[in-house]
């Protein structure tokens, strides 16, 4: 458990939007020094046989990084308690369940293998391909199968947390696929592209806006994403250059809009949600998504929690009158295809 860690987070009336958005872009900054861990390589055919996922280990502090925040980010990686696979997904595939593990596992090894199992559902989420359990005792945890259900878990939540992705079990064909979380539609990922999915820094970048009243400066975001070793001009050894991704990738998408902040000398520039992401994922989405990480409830922050419901009411009604138009129109042309039989 994190020392600044609280079962009920709230937001004093002396505490700045600011602060409270630093603390949920730490706390996603813990789950996302992962990263460090996996040593991922996306073109190797087989990941769990990849020299730098067999030399996989915990994470090391970067020049720079304090001690503290290195303890931070440990402790985030040998996390498997938060809750597996939720993001609204629909279709017959569900959430895996599965029962906690046996008791003494060795926590290093642990690690390993789901820094092996996370690089094999990588390798198979570029091919398009789901995953099956006898694949992953057979090629990844092998000699750990007492502990699949653990390393299993684990996995999952650096897929869903650092990259993204929703890992679902599709009962009828005794199989798991991979959905891009919340049901956006692209993930970050450049046609014929062999890198990772982007869509957590996405998802991240989403809910530092919407924690900042909707609208966040561009400081403001790069001052949470470096909590994740995301540095604007420093080229990540897993996410590539991330300044083109946000300002122009995530632009040209439509997932962000990337303005000049009114009269500003010299210039600065603040972000947006674009139309897509309004389009396309919720507000509570968000909220849920970032609650989760801070292991409470949405509620748990009162105005943002609010608002997401108050954006769920606008869509209902909104659909509600989408319907009843379509349905007009239907009405309506039906109607006059009748008339003009009466006439002939």
């Amino acid at each position: 458990m994190m020392p600044f860690r609280q079962k009920n987070p709230q937001c004093s009336p002396k505490q700045s939007r600011r602060s409270h958005s630093a603390m949920q872009g730490l706390e996603v900054a813990q789950v996302s020094k992962a990263l460090e861990e996996t040593h991922l390589s996306s073109h190797s055919p087989e990941p769990g046989n990849s020299k730098e996922a067999r030399s996989a280990g915990t994470p090391r502090a970067t020049k720079g990084q304090s001690s503290h925040s290195s303890s931070i980010a440990s402790t985030a990686t040998s996390s498997s308690h938060s809750r597996v696979g939720s993001g609204g997904q629909k279709g017959k595939a569900s959430t895996p369940r599965a029962r906690p593990g046996p008791k003494n596992v060795p926590i290093d090894a642990i690690d390993k293998h789901a820094a092996l199992l996370v690089n094999y559902m990588l390798f198979k989420y570029q091919m398009k391909e789901p995953i099956t359990k006898a694949d992953m005792l057979k090629i990844v945890i092998k000699e750990y199968k007492l502990h699949f259900v653990e390393i299993f878990l684990k996995a999952c939540e650096r897929m869903e947390m650092i990259f993204g992705l929703d890992v679902k079990e599709d009962p009828t064909n005794h199989c798991y696929v991979f959905l891009i979380k919340m049901g956006l539609t692209y993930d970050g990922m450049l046609h014929g592209e062999k890198g990772v999915p982007k869509t957590g820094i996405l998802i991240l970048i989403l809910g530092v806006i919407f924690m900042k009243g909707n609208c966040a400066t561009e400081e403001e975001v790069w001052e949470v994403l470096s909590l994740t070793g995301i540095r604007s001009g420093r080229k990540h050894f897993i996410f590539g250059e991330p300044r083109e991704l946000i300002t122009k990738v995530f632009v040209k998408e439509k997932y962000l809009k990337y303005r000049r902040v009114a009269n500003s000398d010299p210039a600065k520039f603040e972000f947006l949600w674009g139309p897509r992401a309004h389009a396309e994922v919720t507000k509570m989405q968000v909220l849920e998504f970032l609650a989760k990480v801070h292991e409470t409830d949405p509620s748990s922050f009162p105005s943002q929690y609010e608002e997401a419901l108050q954006d769920e009411e606008e869509r209902a009604r909104a659909h509600i009158s989408a319907g009843a138009v379509s349905a007009s129109v239907g009405n309506a042309g039906s109607n006059a295809k009748s008339s003009s039989f009466s006439h002939t």
